[in-house]
């Protein structure tokens, strides 16, 4: 099932030719700014959570551990604002998130050094790859809420990645795990053609 549709026709507003910190473009190229925050994803949503959701993190880590929902619901929360870019060409900016940072995560886990890669897997059987340095980073979470609400299901509520940095394939919703690796390993869509990095910035959509 191919994603990509036909581009909206809302108009571009001066906001689009702002500038990131590191001077790149804040709207990547080939993308178009929306406030809307069209709902994609392959698998139908899910009903609910398993019953028996446990957040397992496995591989090439000192420390495996796996966290119940109201252990994982006890970790210390964060809250960070950043836009959203979809493969399918548009981005929402400034979405507020709270949630888990990733580094909350790596600290308990403590990657060994032959650690390069990460599998994200959902409950519902999708997988998305990226290296460790793109998830180690100082915005990268695991989220429970959307400006200020709890994430919707559609959305991949109610727990998500989220990897701003990269188009939102790579952000897996229904999260229950990270898979250290020291081999790359592409996941879902990573099989089917889309981008084994997917950079917007680089407009790394296909492979």
């Amino acid at each position: 099932m191919n994603l990509f549709g036909k581009k909206s026709s809302e108009k571009k507003s001066s906001e689009e030719v702002d500038k990131r910190p590191d001077g790149l473009d804040r709207l990547p190229a080939g993308q178009y700014l929306t406030k809307k925050w069209p709902v994609l994803s392959y698998e139908r949503t899910p009903t609910g959570m398993p019953s028996d959701w446990k957040f397992k993190v496995t591989g090439q880590v000192e420390h495996p551990f796996e966290l119940n929902w109201e252990e994982f619901l006890a970790l210390p929360r964060t809250t960070m604002t950043s836009d959203f870019h979809c493969v399918t060409s548009w981005s929402r900016y400034d979405n507020t998130w709270e949630g888990v940072h990733i580094r909350e995560i790596l600290q308990r886990a403590r990657p060994l050094p032959t650690a390069q890669f990460v599998l994200a897997r959902s409950w519902t059987g999708y997988t998305t790859n990226l290296p460790l340095q793109k998830l180690d980073d100082d915005d990268v979470m695991i989220v429970l809420k959307h400006d200020g609400q709890p994430l919707e299901p559609d959305h991949g509520g109610p727990v998500r990645l989220l990897v701003p940095k990269l188009y939102a394939y790579k952000s897996a919703k229904w999260l229950d795990g990270l898979e250290f690796l020291e081999k790359d390993h592409p996941g879902f869509w990573e099989q089917r053609g889309y981008h084994n990095r997917g950079n917007p910035w680089q407009e790394e959509r296909y492979w």
